[in-house]
């Protein structure tokens, strides 16, 4: 049996996480309002593909094309009654990518749902998740991971139905932005140490943030969360840059040597898991691996 990734981190290891999904599924045919998730399914080959493109450059661990697979997303797709058979077979193709030795991780995005502007009840929120985490932990995943979070509220209830329903291990990252006034916070008014205490008080394993932020700006958030609590396990999910707009297009200008650049200061900052998020590719993954396992 192998270890979790908390005992992994204990004995003193920095692992390495995957990079961005969307880009990569957009780049093999997925059309704009077309539900990524419902491809696990219908293109399995492709999702595969992008799975097995990151255990190729050494990633210690891949998430699952899961991210908006709870209810209320795929509820937009009329997909509401089939959200056990997607998350459960987005789990089945990473873990066959990933094979027995790396790791899987569930993801698990935001519903879109304000608990504050009634648009839902905590009810209904928790059994959204509660449905999806149970899918992915039955598909083979070893750890699930909510991520892109910015409610506080929301992100506690995704924990809780995660650790009462599975056995799995259970990492919380939320997105910060940079305000004029120096601080991050969510989009909801969280700062890196509200989230830590909140989060652990809700039972997570692993806290930390994706998203919003290049690998440089993800540093000072890092500090701030092991400011707050010196012992809990930090993964970080870096964007390649602030996304900039040219003819059209959206590009992230970090190449794989600048976000690797940064990589040994964010982990003595603090960061136990490092990996991608949007623009990041099997090349960025692969420096980091570099830079980070020697």
């Amino acid at each position: 049996m192998k270890p979790t990734l908390t005992q992994l981190i204990a004995e003193g290891k920095t692992l390495v996480s995957d990079g961005a999904w969307g880009t990569f599924l957009q780049a093999k045919g997925l059309k704009p309002g077309e539900c990524p998730e419902l491809w696990n399914i219908e293109n399995p080959e492709a999702v595969l593909d992008i799975a097995r493109g990151y255990i190729a450059v050494g990633a210690d661990m891949i998430e699952t094309n899961s991210f908006g697979g709870n209810y209320f997303k795929l509820k937009n797709f009329g997909l509401e009654g089939r959200v056990y058979e997607i998350n459960k077979r987005a789990a089945e193709l990473s873990r066959e990518a990933a094979g027995t030795v790396k790791y899987v991780l569930g993801s698990i995005g935001p519903t879109g749902k304000i608990l504050m502007m009634s648009d839902v009840t905590e009810e209904e929120l928790y059994n959204a998740f509660k449905e999806q985490a149970v899918a992915l932990y039955d598909g083979g995943a070893d750890a699930l991971v909510i991520e892109t979070m910015t409610a506080i509220d929301e992100a506690e209830i995704a924990v809780r139905a995660a650790r009462e329903n599975t056995p799995c291990e259970v990492i919380c990252t939320m997105t910060f932005d940079y305000l004029t006034t120096g601080e991050y916070r969510t989009m909801m008014g969280v700062s890196p140490a509200e989230m830590v205490t909140a989060l652990t008080a809700a039972g997570a394993h692993i806290v930390g943030a994706n998203c919003s932020n290049g690998i440089e700006g993800m540093i000072r958030i890092t500090e701030e969360i092991r400011f707050e609590n010196q012992e809990i396990p930090i993964l970080i999910h870096a964007n390649a840059g602030m996304p900039e707009l040219h003819d059209n297009c959206t590009i992230f200008p970090e190449s794989p040597e600048m976000m690797a650049g940064f990589a040994q200061k964010l982990a003595k900052a603090g960061a136990n898991i490092i990996g991608g998020c949007c623009g990041t590719t099997p090349a960025h993954i692969h420096k980091l691996v570099e830079v980070l396992k020697k």
